[in-house]
């Protein structure tokens, strides 16, 4: 059995982790009542007292919080102490939408170390691991995160950052890193300039940790074989707490969730009910120990069941599978869901004509959705273009259940992302 980062907490007995859970549970409802007005007004609207939550069933009686809340209180008046308690922000992208932010008290830094300090153990790493962390630093909480993390742990940190792809590949070698954290489609694009150069011989490398986007059991392939590592997947979002929510151990069957910190629930996301134990719906999440800027049932709009069976690790902390999409990352094509995840499946399973690198272009002529996929071929290709593109096109009506136009296009002429991938461009938005 491999190293624990906390064993004490990490394989406690489910009723001590609902003894903990419940305390905790609490202490934050009682806080956010007395010192975030939003959650004050809403509980008194639903008619729930902080002296109402006698159970974990109890959590349901509490009111959802959204990521338009996060917009609509920025910047800061979902905080639950003072500002001055307040050492860092960490903020979205802002992608979609007014960008949100979270204040971080030096104790919520601690747990958020912790949190992916236990993702790193868990990939096998220790205080004599060499960690390069290329997610990006700064307002995105990938690269601090797992700075922080690494450093808990005692490794040595090489914070590269993003970009800059063929230096960070000759650190690599030169410097001996053993462990990779950046997003997925990096990785991939690491493995590709790493072939180019000639030099995966000289990689020490034994695991990598991804997280922060979307990727397939197809894509984990590639990148192990590209790369010859272990790949884990980590879990977390600026709102709650950066990579380290959730995290693979060996097993790799599920995230762990750091059951310590947070409490999971599944919801229909329609109706908002909670579904029961192995259920498929959208996650929602609790933090019970948070301090500077707690959130109550926030709806994370992820898709995944939670497993709460025992784990061959040993770890006893509930598993969140593979999020199968996002609600508000899902695209409606003319009446019918479609997520990006769907497509990635279908061409890393062709992945000797064609590369993992596309683009979904979505328009609107006529008042009818057109749906346009860029895809590049393998340089390995050496088969009759129309012929791939029809097979595509095939594979993709089965497991879309729509049509789409699909242009093969030379290899890498699609641009490389050095951070989070940008896989969909819609247009409809601007004859809107």
């Amino acid at each position: 059995m491999e190293r624990y980062f906390q064993p004490e907490i990490e394989t406690m007995e489910r009723s001590a982790i609902e003894t903990h859970q419940l305390e905790k549970l609490k202490w934050q409802v009682k806080r956010v009542y007395e010192n975030v007005q939003m959650y004050r007004e809403r509980m008194d609207d639903a008619g729930v007292k902080p002296e109402d939550i006698k159970s974990l069933e109890d959590l349901s009686k509490l009111p959802f919080t959204t990521k338009q809340d996060l917009r609509d209180y920025y910047p800061f008046q979902l905080l639950a102490v003072p500002k001055r308690d307040i050492v860092r922000i960490q903020a979205s992208s802002g992608t979609t939408g007014k960008q949100i932010v979270s204040g971080y008290t030096r104790a919520d830094l601690d747990q958020w170390a912790t949190g992916f300090a236990r993702q790193l153990v868990a990939a096998d790493g220790d205080n004599t691991s060499i960690v390069q962390v290329s997610y990006g630093y700064g307002l995105f909480t990938g690269g601090l995160g797992a700075h922080q993390g690494a450093e808990k742990v005692g490794a040595m940190v090489i914070p590269t950052s993003s970009g800059n792809t063929e230096r960070q590949i000759r650190f690599m070698c030169d410097l001996g890193s053993t462990h990779l954290c950046c997003t997925p489609s990096y990785a991939m694009y690491l493995g590709e300039t790493v072939k180019e150069m000639g030099v995966k011989n000289r990689l020490k490398l034994k695991a990598g940790i991804f997280g922060a986007e979307p990727w397939t059991e197809e894509m984990r392939k590639q990148i192990e074989e590209a790369l010859g590592i272990k790949a884990h997947d980590v879990y977390g979002l600026t709102e709650i707490m950066g990579p380290g929510v959730s995290y693979e151990c060996r097993v790799q069957q599920g995230m762990h969730i750091c059951e310590d910190m947070f409490i999971p629930e599944i919801i229909n996301p329609d109706t908002g009910e909670v579904l029961p134990p192995g259920s498929f719906g959208e996650l929602v999440l609790s933090t019970i120990t948070k301090e500077g800027q707690p959130l109550l049932r926030y709806r994370t709009r992820d898709l995944c069941t939670l497993d709460y069976s025992p784990c061959e690790c040993g770890r006893t902390h509930v598993r969140m599978k593979k999020p199968a999409g996002r609600t508000d990352d899902m695209l409606i094509i003319r009446g019918v869901n479609v997520f990006p995840s769907q497509i990635e499946e279908v061409l890393l399973k062709n992945s000797i004509e064609v590369s993992p690198n596309y683009q979904i272009i979505i328009d609107r002529v006529n008042n009818t959705d057109t749906f346009d996929i860029n895809v590049e071929l393998s340089p390995k290709f050496n088969g009759d273009v129309e012929s791939e593109k029809k097979k595509l096109e095939t594979q993709l009506r089965s497991m879309l259940g729509i049509g789409a136009k699909v242009h093969l296009l030379r290899p890498k002429s699609i641009v490389r992302s050095e951070g989070k991938a940008k896989r969909v461009i819609d247009n409809r938005k601007l004859h809107d």
